[in-house]
């Protein structure tokens, strides 16, 4: 097993001195992933709409760092801005919580033209690797309704050439199984690809459209009585953000020569949201006197929690940093960032506005 030392020397050795570009780096993810690179003395180029995430994100003034505005929906835009590099992160899509998802479900498809844009200009335009965030949501549905303790492994994946098992979550999960058959289609010899099956991150800069830091926010406002979406019976694998960019990053080191491959990036523990919440209250040594569970709000699947063999066989490695951590160092972020809404009526307004 790979410790954080050897991780971030090795990282040192792969990333020096290239060119690596990443989409959407202004991102929850995109961000913490770019903070890694520049540690690791990689040149970055973040191309990014700012739609969702935000300048503040980002380093200021980083050495090696170069932000790009640009709407990735624009195919001349995208084929000048993504040229010859090293390896490309591909985090841009139009993407959000659960309630997002299963609101704005046409919105969604441009995702679909975004992937074929980028990954079209990095074949052309001579990038080297493409790691592509997918996600879980492009396991089938089957595979995760019952409160189980099944990890969802690699080769159970949602297949084009089946019907009985191409049913993933909704159009988000139907978006990124398509990436990765596109992204599986125009790797070859001269771009190797590779998609980041990514399950539930959390952590630094996230924001409230995301159940972690909602629930979060929620928690530090005093909400009484404390609002759950559905049962809280429903597990997910709540992986901290830095385990999720470590995961991206040794998907982008992956020098063997396999055009293209899959794998999760999600810790295999099945926390039940109820507990996940029990442990955002011992962490602010407060605790309401009673939930509200919202029956009637979107939860999505009953079960989901990766399977990690592949990520371990190939790598050595697999998420390690578990919620009493995760959840302590995202309190102290978030309560020192200055995002904290001043009441549950402007935490209510936010969220209506994402």
């Amino acid at each position: 097993m790979k410790t954080d030392q050897s991780l971030e020397t090795y990282f040192k050795q792969t990333y020096s001195g290239q060119d690596v570009i990443v989409t959407g780096g202004a991102s929850f993810i995109g961000s913490n992933l770019v903070d890694r690179l520049l540690e690791s003395g990689a040149r970055v180029t973040v191309l990014d709409d700012f739609s969702s995430g935000r300048v503040e994100n980002l380093p200021s003034d980083r050495v090696g760092l170069r932000i790009e505005r640009i709407d990735l929906r624009n195919r001349e835009q995208t084929f000048n801005a993504i040229q010859k590099s090293d390896c490309l992160f591909h985090l841009a899509a139009v993407h959000g919580g659960r309630g997002f998802i299963e609101t704005f479900k046409k919105e969604m498809l441009v995702n679909l033209a975004i992937d074929n844009n980028v990954f079209s200009a990095a074949s052309k335009n001579g990038v080297a690797c493409v790691v592509h965030a997918s996600s879980a949501c492009a396991y089938p549905i089957g595979l995760q309704e019952s409160e189980s303790t099944l990890n969802l492994l690699e080769e159970k994946q949602a297949s084009m050439e089946s019907i009985e098992t191409s049913f993933p979550d909704g159009v988000y999960g139907w978006t990124k199984l398509l990436g990765e058959y596109q992204l599986e289609n125009f790797s070859g010899t001269e771009l190797k690809g590779r998609s980041a099956r990514i399950f539930t991150a959390y952590g630094e800069k996230e924001n409230e459209s995301h159940a972690a830091i909602a629930l979060i926010a929620k928690a530090l406002l005093n909400a009484n009585p404390f609002p759950i979406w559905g049962s809280g019976q429903q597990t997910r694998n709540f992986t901290y953000v830095q385990d999720t960019v470590t995961g991206l990053l040794l998907l982008g080191s992956d020098e063997r020569p396999v055009p293209f491959d899959v794998f999760n990036i999600g810790t295999s523990s099945h926390v039940r949201v109820i507990d996940f919440v029990e442990e955002i209250f011992r962490a602010i040594n407060w605790k309401p006197e009673k939930y509200d569970l919202q029956l009637d709000k979107p939860v999505g699947v009953a079960s989901r929690a990766s399977n990690n063999n592949k990520m371990m066989d190939v790598f050595g490695w697999e998420p390690m940093v578990g919620i009493e951590i995760g959840i302590a160092r995202t309190i102290s972020w978030y309560q020192g960032s200055g995002l904290l809404p001043n009441s549950l009526e402007e935490l209510e307004e936010r969220l209506m506005a994402r």
